[in-house]
């Protein structure tokens, strides 16, 4: 127990101060870009650390993967210069039993992963959007009307609230099994309440093959899968949808993007995470290394490429799935999938 603590403690201490120091850089570059702006608008110095905390959960999400690899690095080289990987070895204990030990660690990163990607950056994303648009010098600028669509209907809308529950200027084409517009709906705004959206004075062209029939009415609720989370990504340049929007996306909620985006936005709220497992993988082998000679240092070189070459092998995957040239499943689980093969199978052979 002392010694799986020991090794736990170890790998999670370097994690988590990587972690700290690849998120105080990417934070430091991030402030350089705005914070001329910030004090411009003169918001202040609170204003730099309001925006410096609401950009933390992306930010973790970008350096998570990063901060395995790094803290997993220096983790087992110093057990390894230690001598204590030596020491474990000859009291029977594996290097697969050394990894089990060490995996609590990355479960830890691909917990807080998860949460800053999937629960967290959703509202602060929109949460620094708001802020950022009142915050503007000048008369605000009307925003300009944005397509959109929701099933089968394409919506053309201007966004009313930062909230997403309110929409102005909707226009709403509704077509029919073989694509054609079979009604138009013109209303001054939506909003959205007890999970309904009513559209305000709508006005209604009805299509058929002799004549368009128009007419009007006070109130009609819109019978959509849209929610006010999807109007919030779909209206902002700034906001990724979640995988429980990019899911509603393809049930027929808001999209703007073909489904292949959505598909893999879907499979990478899993894939992500897992990625974290494979970079301590990638790091595993270099406990094996001898320190005394240039094996470790080419272990270390070695897992440090190899980590590298994942994140830019998976991005590329995943492009080409968004793009729809790759299935979703290939897209996202392909690189986490040979990386960990790669590395079990130098692992094996190390220990062999």
């Amino acid at each position: 127990m002392k010694l799986r603590l020991y090794v736990l403690r170890t790998v999670l201490l370097r994690v988590l101060a990587a972690g700290a120091v690849l998120l105080a850089v990417l934070q430091i570059l991030d402030l350089l870009d705005v914070t001329t702006d910030i004090l411009e608008r003169g918001l202040g110095v609170a204003g730099v650390f309001y925006h410096a905390t609401l950009r933390l959960p992306r930010l973790v999400e970008q350096v998570a993967p990063l901060s395995v690899l790094a803290g997993g690095l220096f983790a087992f080289a110093q057990l390894a210069r230690e001598q204590a990987v030596t020491a474990m070895r000859a009291a029977g204990v594996s290097s697969y039993r050394l990894l089990e030990m060490a995996v609590p660690a990355a479960f830890v990163i691909m917990l807080l992963h998860f949460t800053a990607a999937e629960l967290v950056a959703p509202r602060t994303d929109a949460m620094l959007e708001a802020w950022w648009q009142a915050s503007e010098p000048g008369a605000p600028v009307d925003p300009s009307p944005r397509a959109f669509r929701s099933g089968a209907e394409i919506v053309v809308a201007r966004p009313g609230a930062s909230s997403g529950e309110r929409l102005s200027d909707v226009r709403i084409y509704r077509r029919d099994a073989q694509g054609r517009v079979s009604e138009r709906i013109e209303a001054a705004s939506a909003t959205y309440a007890d999970g309904v959206w009513r559209l305000r004075e709508p006005r209604m062209l009805r299509f058929t093959p002799d004549q368009a029939l128009a007419s009007s009415a006070a109130e009609l609720t819109w019978r959509t899968r849209l929610q006010p989370a999807d109007v919030r990504s779909l209206l902002s340049p700034a906001q990724a949808p979640s995988a429980a929007s990019a899911r509603r996306a393809l049930e027929g909620g808001g999209s703007e993007r073909p489904d292949s985006y959505y598909a893999v936005r879907v499979q990478r709220a899993f894939a992500a995470p897992i990625g974290v497992l494979v970079m301590l993988l990638l790091a595993a082998p270099v406990a094996l290394g001898n320190f005394r000679t240039r094996e470790g240092a080419v272990l270390t070189v070695a897992a440090l490429a190899a980590g590298l070459g994942f994140l830019v092998a998976d991005g590329l995957l995943t492009a080409l799935g968004e793009s729809a040239a790759l299935s979703p499943l290939l897209a996202a689980w392909t690189a986490p999938t040979v990386f960990a093969a790669l590395a079990g199978t130098a692992l094996l052979r190390m220990e062999g």
